[in-house]
C-alpha cells in the first residue's frame, strides 16, 4: 500500500514538470547537427532528414542548423507546454561550409579557425558516401585526405604514409599504433559504421607523444543523435563483381541501438561482413598475399554516457575489432614488370591459421568537470587497448616454416585541464595542460612461440602545457611543449635464423643481452593563424614530433651481443608550414599548404643481398605542398577536387647534400581525386568520383634490370567510382555504389613501387555494393 501510494504521490508531483515542457520535431538536411541556442539540448538528424528534441521548457528559442558542405540556418522556435512544435528547414549547398566546427584532435573542442596548421576533417555523409562503393576503411582515407598516400586494397597499410611519414592512428584520441613494431596494421582497425568523423591533423606533432611524425588520424566514434530514449537503424547489403562474378559476392550487416533521456545516452552499433573473392579487371582471382577477399569482420561499439550535473559527465566506450580471412587460394608468382601474380585453387590444407587482426580491443573510461575552479575544467581518460594481428605463414624464410604475429597492449591515463584568460577586451586565451601516462607491451613472435622481437615494455610519462591567445579577435597564436620521459625495459633474446638469399643458408641465432633504454627529448611548436576575413585565412607553423619508430625491426636484426651497443636513438622531425584557407562567397571554398619537414636520424628500410630488411638511419628531408577547391554554382550541385605533390631525400652520406631520394614505401606518387555531387533534392544524392596516381621514376635498376625494394617506378593510372542513395520513404533508404566503374585494368601503387615478384599484384576489377537500410 506505501509503495502505491509512493507511486501516485510521485505522479502528481510529477505532472505539473511534464506539463511545462514541450517538444521540437522537423525535417531538416540528413545527419545535420540541430542545436537549441543558449542550452545544452541538441540532436543530429536522421539519414531521412528528421529529429527530434523533447523534454524543452516552455519559451521562445533560436534552434540553429548546420551540416557539413551546406551554409546555417538558424530559425526562431516557440515551445509551448505539453504541444509539439513543427518546422522544416532545408539548408543551402555551400562550399564555404565544408568545415566541421570543432577539432578534438587538438584535445580540447576548438574552431578550426583557431588551428594553425593544416588538416582534414571527414564528415559522416563523406564516409556513407564512400562506404557505399567499399566500406575498407584505407580506400576511404585514400579518396577524402589530401596527403595521405594511396591504399594497398590489402590488409596492410604499408606505404600509406602521411606526407611521407609515420602517422599515429587513435580512436577516440586513444593511441592504436604500435611504433615499437610497426607491423602496418593500424589503420584498419575500426569498422567505419562505428565512426562519426573522421579528424587528421597533418604535419609532425607532439602533443600526443610518440609516433606522430607525419601527424594524426583520429577516429571519433558514433554518439547518441536522436533526443529519444530509443531509436534504431538496420542496414544490409550485398556485394559482387560486374561480370567476373563466380565467388565474389559478399554481404554486410550492421545494427545500431540509440537513444537519449535527460541523464542517459547511449549507442550500440554491430556491423559484420564476409567478403567475396577479389578478381581483376580480366575475372583472374588476386594473389592472396595480404587478400581482403572470403574474410569475415566483425565490429561492436558500445557507447554509455551520464550526465551527473550541468557541469560534470562520464562516459564509458568499448569497441571490438576483428578480421579474419579464410581464403583457399595459393599465390603463383609472376614476373615483375611482366605478369602479375595470381590466386590459383589450393589443393590442400594450407599451414598456419588464417592471417589478419583477430582482435582489437579498445576500453575507455572519461570523466569531465567543466568549470570546476576558477574556470578551470578538467578531464581524466582511462583507457585499454589490446590488439593482435598475424601475418601469412612462410615456409622459407624462418628456419623450419613460421607465421609471425604482432602482440601489444596499451594502458594509460590522461589528465587534461584548461584554463581560460582574458586580458582586456583585445586579448583572451587559454592554457590546456596535463599528463599522460602510457604503457605498452609490444612483441612480435610467431605462432609455435619462437619470439622475433624481444619482449619490449615501454613506460611513458610527459607532461605538456599549450597556450593560445586570440587577439582583437581574429589572430590566434599557440604555442607549447611536451616532455617526454621514456623507459623501455628489452628482455633478453635470440634472434631468429632466417634463410639468406645469397648464401642459401640460415643466418641468425645470436644471443643478445637486454637492458633498459631511455630517452628524453623535449618538442615544441608555434602557430600563428589569421580569420579576420572569410575570404584569406593564412597560418604559419613549425611543430615538433618525436618517436621510437621500429625499434622492434632494428632489434631483430641485431648483430651486437648486447642492446645498448645498438643504434636505438629517435626520431626527431622538425616541420615548417605556411598555408591559407577561405572562402569566396558562398560557393567557393580553398585550401592550400606548402611544407617542409627535416629529421637528423631517419628510419627507413632497405635490402640487404639476404634478402633481410634493416633499418637505415641517415638524416632525412621531405617537402610537397596541397591543394583542395570545392564549388557550389548552383544550389543541387558540388564540384571538387584536391592535388597532392610530395618528394623526399636522405643523407647517406651525412655531407649535407641529400643525394638519396626516398622509396615508394614513404614518398607516394602525385595523388588527384575529383568529385561532382547532384542532389536536387533532400532524397536523392548522386556522386561520382575519379582518383588519378601520377608517376613517379627515382631510381635506376641494376644491371640485371631489377630494382631494389620500394624503387619500382610507378606507371600512372585513373579510377572512375559512382554512387547513389535514394531515400525511399521517412525511414526506409537505398544506396548503390559502383568502384572501378570503367573496369580498368591496373597495378596499385605498392605493386609497382615494391619491386618484388610476390606484390605484382593487379588491382579489382568493377565491384557494385546494394545497401538497404531501414529506421524503426
Amino acid at each position: 500500500m506505501r509503495q502505491f501510494t509512493g507511486t501516485i504521490l510521485f505522479i502528481l508531483f510529477s505532472l505539473p514538470a511534464l506539463a511545462q515542457t514541450g517538444q521540437i520535431s522537423g525535417t531538416t538536411t540528413p545527419f545535420a547537427n540541430v542545436s537549441l541556442l543558449k542550452t545544452r539540448l541538441g540532436v543530429q538528424s536522421d539519414a531521412s532528414g528528421t529529429f527530434s528534441l523533447s523534454a524543452v521548457p516552455a519559451g521562445n528559442y533560436r534552434l540553429k542548423i548546420s551540416a557539413v558542405g551546406f551554409a546555417d540556418a538558424t530559425q526562431p522556435v516557440t515551445v509551448r507546454a505539453g504541444e509539439t512544435t513543427s518546422v522544416a528547414i532545408k539548408l543551402t549547398h555551400s562550399a564555404a561550409y565544408l568545415e566541421e566546427v570543432v577539432v578534438t584532435a587538438s584535445r580540447k573542442p576548438e574552431n578550426v579557425k583557431e588551428v594553425p596548421s593544416a588538416m582534414t576533417i571527414v564528415g559522416q555523409r563523406q564516409i556513407q558516401e564512400q562506404a557505399a562503393m567499399n566500406p575498407d576503411i584505407t580506400n576511404i582515407l585514400q579518396y577524402t585526405v589530401p596527403g595521405l598516400a594511396f591504399t594497398t586494397g590489402r590488409t596492410s597499410n604499408t606505404g600509406q604514409t602521411l606526407r611521407g611519414r609515420q602517422v599515429l592512428v587513435m580512436i577516440d584520441g586513444i593511441p592504436q599504433s604500435t611504433p615499437l613494431r610497426n607491423g602496418g596494421r593500424d589503420l584498419r582497425i575500426i569498422d567505419p559504421s562505428a565512426i562519426e568523423r573522421i579528424e587528421v591533423i597533418k604535419g609532425a606533432t607532439s602533443i600526443y607523444g610518440n609516433g606522430a611524425d607525419g601527424g594524426i588520424i583520429n577516429y571519433i566514434t558514433k554518439k547518441a543523435s536522436v533526443d529519444q530514449p530509443f531509436t534504431a537503424q538496420t542496414w544490409a547489403g550485398l556485394s559482387g563483381q560486374i561480370g567476373n562474378a563466380d565467388q565474389t559476392m559478399g554481404y554486410r550487416f550492421s545494427q545500431q541501438f540509440t537513444g537519449r533521456t535527460n541523464k542517459i545516452d547511449y549507442v550500440l552499433n554491430g556491423t559484420f561482413e564476409r567478403t567475396g573473392l577479389q578478381r581483376d579487371a580480366t575475372g583472374v582471382p588476386i594473389s592472396p598475399f595480404y587478400n581482403t577477399g572470403q574474410m569475415n569482420s566483425y565490429n561492436v561499439l558500445a557507447k554509455v554516457g551520464y550526465t551527473l550535473t550541468d557541469r560534470q559527465r562520464i562516459e564509458g566506450m568499448y569497441n571490438y575489432y576483428s578480421s579474419r580471412s579464410d581464403l583457399q587460394f595459393v599465390e603463383q608468382l609472376g614476373v615483375y614488370g611482366k605478369t602479375p601474380t595470381i590466386g590459383v585453387p589450393a589443393s590442400g590444407e594450407q599451414p598456419g591459421t588464417p592471417q589478419g587482426t583477430p582482435y582489437n580491443h579498445n576500453a575507455t573510461l572519461r570523466y569531465s568537470y567543466d568549470r570546476l575552479l576558477g574556470g578551470t575544467s578538467l578531464e581524466v581518460v582511462g583507457y585499454m587497448q589490446r590488439f593482435r594481428t598475424v601475418y601469412g605463414y612462410d615456409a622459407q624464410f624462418f628456419e623450419n616454416g613460421g607465421q609471425s604475429n604482432v602482440v601489444s597492449n596499451k594502458k594509460g591515463v590522461r589528465l587534461n585541464l584548461n584554463t581560460p584568460f582574458a586580458l582586456g577586451k583585445s586579448l583572451a586565451g587559454e592554457w590546456v595542460y596535463g599528463v599522460d601516462l602510457l604503457n605498452d607491451q609490444t612483441a612480435q613472435k610467431l605462432q609455435d612461440g619462437r619470439f622475433w622481437t624481444p619482449d619490449m615494455n615501454m613506460t611513458n610519462l610527459a607532461p605538456f602545457a599549450q597556450l593560445k591567445l586570440d587577439f582583437f579577435q581574429n589572430l590566434t597564436l599557440k604555442a607549447g611543449a611536451r616532455y617526454e620521459n621514456i623507459g623501455v625495459v628489452v628482455s633478453d633474446f635470440t634472434t631468429l635464423k632466417t634463410y639468406n638469399a645469397t648464401t642459401k643458408k640460415y643466418d641468425g641465432g645470436i644471443a643478445v643481452q637486454g637492458g633498459t633504454l631511455t630517452y628524453q627529448a623535449l618538442v615544441g611548436n608555434v602557430g600563428l593563424r589569421y580569420s579576420g576575413s572569410a575570404a584569406f585565412q593564412p597560418f604559419v607553423s613549425f611543430s615538433q614530433a618525436f618517436s621510437i619508430n621500429e625499434l622492434g625491426r632494428i632489434l631483430r636484426t641485431s648483430q651486437r651481443s648486447i642492446v645498448s651497443q645498438l643504434e636505438t636513438r629517435p626520431i626527431i622531425v622538425n616541420n615548417y608550414e605556411a598555408g591559407v584557407s577561405g572562402q569566396v562567397g558562398r560557393f567557393v571554398h580553398y585550401d592550400f599548404a606548402l611544407y617542409e619537414s627535416r629529421s637528423e636520424l631517419g628510419a627507413s628500410y632497405r635490402t640487404l643481398p639476404s634478402g633481410v630488411f634493416e633499418i637505415v638511419r641517415a638524416p632525412e628531408r621531405v617537402w610537397g605542398y596541397e591543394a583542395a577547391l570545392d564549388l557550389t554554382p548552383v544550389r543541387f550541385l558540388a564540384v571538387g577536387g584536391s592535388y597532392t605533390y610530395l618528394e623526399g631525400k636522405s643523407d647517406n652520406n651525412n655531407n649535407g647534400d641529400y643525394e638519396t631520394y626516398l622509396g615508394g614505401d614513404r614518398i607516394s606518387a602525385p595523388k588527384t581525386t575529383v568529385y561532382v555531387r547532384v542532389q536536387p533534392n533532400n532524397r536523392l544524392s548522386l556522386n561520382v568520383n575519379a582518383l588519378r596516381a601520377g608517376n613517379r621514376s627515382r631510381f635506376s635498376p641494376a644491371a640485371n634490370g631489377t630494382y631494389a625494394y620500394a624503387q619500382g617506378p610507378v606507371m600512372a593510372y585513373t579510377l572512375l567510382n559512382f554512387s547513389g542513395s535514394y531515400q525511399l520513404t521517412r525511414k526506409a533508404g537505398i544506396s548503390l555504389g559502383v568502384e572501378n566503374l570503367l573496369n580498368t585494368d591496373y597495378y596499385p601503387a605498392i605493386s609497382q613501387w615494391a619491386a618484388r615478384a610476390a606484390d605484382y599484384i593487379k588491382g579489382p576489377g568493377r565491384r557494385a555494393m546494394l545497401t538497404l537500410n531501414y529506421r524503426w
